[in-house]
């Protein structure tokens, strides 16, 4: 199976190039005052205090119990953090920040002001490269393969004019793109109910910083050594399902599909999906409720 045309060209340019990616839609949030450091610190489970200025990590944000409130990218600057979370999930993030600030001397802002812009691909700084060095605030860590970048948001449609020649990527090849990289989007693949260990965000997790809100519960899970469901990549041939869908072994139900695409990797209908850590075996054959079978692959694709 092949991409569209159109899809298989965004595509080529991200894997071979670059191709730009729009997420100016992602909300922003700054926080500043003396302590904003340790207090972010607290509440995410990445270590923030031991990040450089200009440096940056990814991080989840947790309950007591462990589940997520949301994913998000923590950018030092020398004034402020910057975070970096999906579009729409800002409030929360916010709200979940203030309701543990207490004492601290920190506080949380909107920053409409600022937004991000993603190149994908092995010659991503070639692009960057092509902006004002000045319209470049600060650089996170990537979401796929590249360069994300914060900038202000008046200038976004000028920065995007500028490499008006770089090939955009639509959501169906982001799609791609994220699925074969076993990156989960939250509120897709990851919701509130979801342990980041259950999601493989190993990455965002730093196991030898101080506590932070969800820690017992990282902790135990660690120790432990094994969820009783992770994600995990799975390969479906020609038959397509819809996201949610059963997954099963014999009568057994194992596990469910999250996000679904057609991989221009593997040439067949591949997705993200939880399955019960008996069947993770990479190989393990199950049954597609809709119809067809899934085959447990390995992450990334």
């Amino acid at each position: 199976m092949a991409l569209p045309a159109a899809q298989s060209t965004e595509y080529r340019a991200a894997k071979e190039a670059a191709a730009l990616w729009d997420t100016s839609d992602r909300d922003v949030l700054r926080v500043t005052g003396e302590e904003r450091s340790s207090f972010v610190h607290g509440m995410v489970t990445n270590d923030v205090e031991g990040l450089p200025v200009g440096g940056s990590c990814y991080a989840a944000m947790l309950t007591a119990k462990g589940a997520m409130v949301g994913d998000l990218r923590v950018l030092k600057r020398e004034a402020e953090l910057v975070l970096d979370t999906g579009a729409g999930r800002g409030g929360a993030v916010k709200d979940f920040l203030n309701k543990y600030l207490i004492s601290e001397d920190a506080e949380v802002h909107d920053a409409p002001e600022l937004a991000v812009l993603a190149v994908v691909g092995p010659r991503a700084d070639d692009v960057v490269a092509r902006w004002p060095k000045d319209a470049v605030l600060g650089r996170f860590v990537s979401l796929l393969s590249g360069m994300d970048v914060l900038v202000r948001r008046e200038q976004v449609r000028a920065l995007l004019d500028a490499v008006a020649d770089v090939p955009r990527l639509s959501h169906d090849t982001v799609e791609v793109l994220r699925v074969e990289a076993g990156v989960p989007l939250f509120g897709v693949d990851m919701t509130e109910s979801t342990i980041p260990l259950e999601a493989n965000l190993d990455r965002a997790i730093h196991l030898q910083k101080g506590c932070y809100i969800g820690q017992e519960v990282i902790a135990r899970a660690t120790y432990r050594g094994q969820m009783n469901k992770k994600l995990t990549g799975l390969l479906l041939g020609e038959a397509s399902a819809a996201a949610g869908t059963e997954l099963k072994h014999g009568d057994r139900k194992v596990g469910w599909l999250t996000t679904v695409v057609t991989s221009a990797a593997k040439g067949q209908v591949a997705a993200l999906g939880y399955v019960h850590r008996d069947f993770l075996a990479p190989g393990t054959e199950l049954d597609v409720a809709s119809g067809g079978k899934a085959v447990v692959t390995a992450l990334p694709l």
